[in-house]
């Protein structure tokens, strides 16, 4: 039990340590949410783990070593289940898949997936993808980027947690080689409106639409998730932007 002397605080004392703004919390574009892996999933992380999972550090990735190959590098994040992803990896089995997810299910599905298509081509890091791109994505490193229906995070008070802000956009045109894309889908009408107005404000990107809307058709490597098929019956639009970096 804390005493009285432990809750007083020593005014006399000089401060020790950085300025108090450093302790504010960054806002977090996801939750993490409590799920429990499938057998299935436990089984994937046992067998396929050790050599699709990478480690977070704090330093530049080698992508050539990482991948046993010198190949173009596409970065997603948040790949949710992991369906899309897979489909894609076999589809351009000639291109590299970097993939950050924060949820468990989410990379043991994923794995899970890897071993039933025998794909050879995705790495996974379990961490928050913006670390990743702050601390192990040099400059002109990516040859494309995919984020495929981020939480678009309904309520006005919460749109400070959407992934697609000004200042992630910014890092990402600054990573992609010349000629590289981003490519960004949602099923929430006001945040691809608002991803349109944040991505085309990109001096470093420019909108690679023909349509006078400015919202791209559906790549033919992107296929319809069980989510957004669902989605489509009900009536739900889905948006797809695809930017170019110059």
């Amino acid at each position: 039990m804390a005493t009285e002397a432990s809750n007083t605080i020593d005014t006399a004392a000089p401060r020790k340590g950085p300025p108090p703004d450093v302790y504010l919390r960054t806002v977090k574009s996801y939750v993490l949410r409590a799920g429990r892996t499938t057998i299935g999933q436990a089984k994937a992380y046992e067998i396929y783990g050790p050599t699709h999972l990478l480690n977070y550090t704090a330093q530049a990735l080698d992508t050539k070593a990482a991948f046993g190959r010198e190949a173009p590098v596409i970065l997603e994040i948040g790949f949710g289940m992991g369906e899309a992803t897979a489909h894609i990896a076999k589809v351009r089995p000639q291109d590299n898949f970097l993939c950050c997810e924060v949820h468990e299910a989410g990379v043991g599905a994923l794995l899970k997936r890897i071993g039933e298509n025998a794909l050879h081509n995705i790495r996974i890091l379990r961490h928050d993808a913006v670390e990743v791109i702050d601390h192990m994505l040099s400059e002109s490193s990516l040859d494309g980027v995919h984020i495929f229906f981020p939480d678009p995070w309904h309520k006005t008070k919460h749109n400070k947690r959407r992934l697609i802000q000004a200042g992630l956009v910014k890092k990402l045109a600054r990573r992609l080689k010349p000629g590289g894309y981003l490519h960004c889908a949602t099923d929430w009408q006001p945040y691809a409106e608002q991803m349109l107005e944040v991505i085309g404000a990109e001096p470093l990107l420019r909108n690679t639409a023909r349509t006078y809307h400015g919202f791209a058709e559906q790549p033919d490597y992107r296929p319809l998730t069980k989510f957004e098929n669902r989605g489509l019956k009900l009536g739900h639009g889905v948006w797809d932007l695809v930017f170019q970096r110059v």
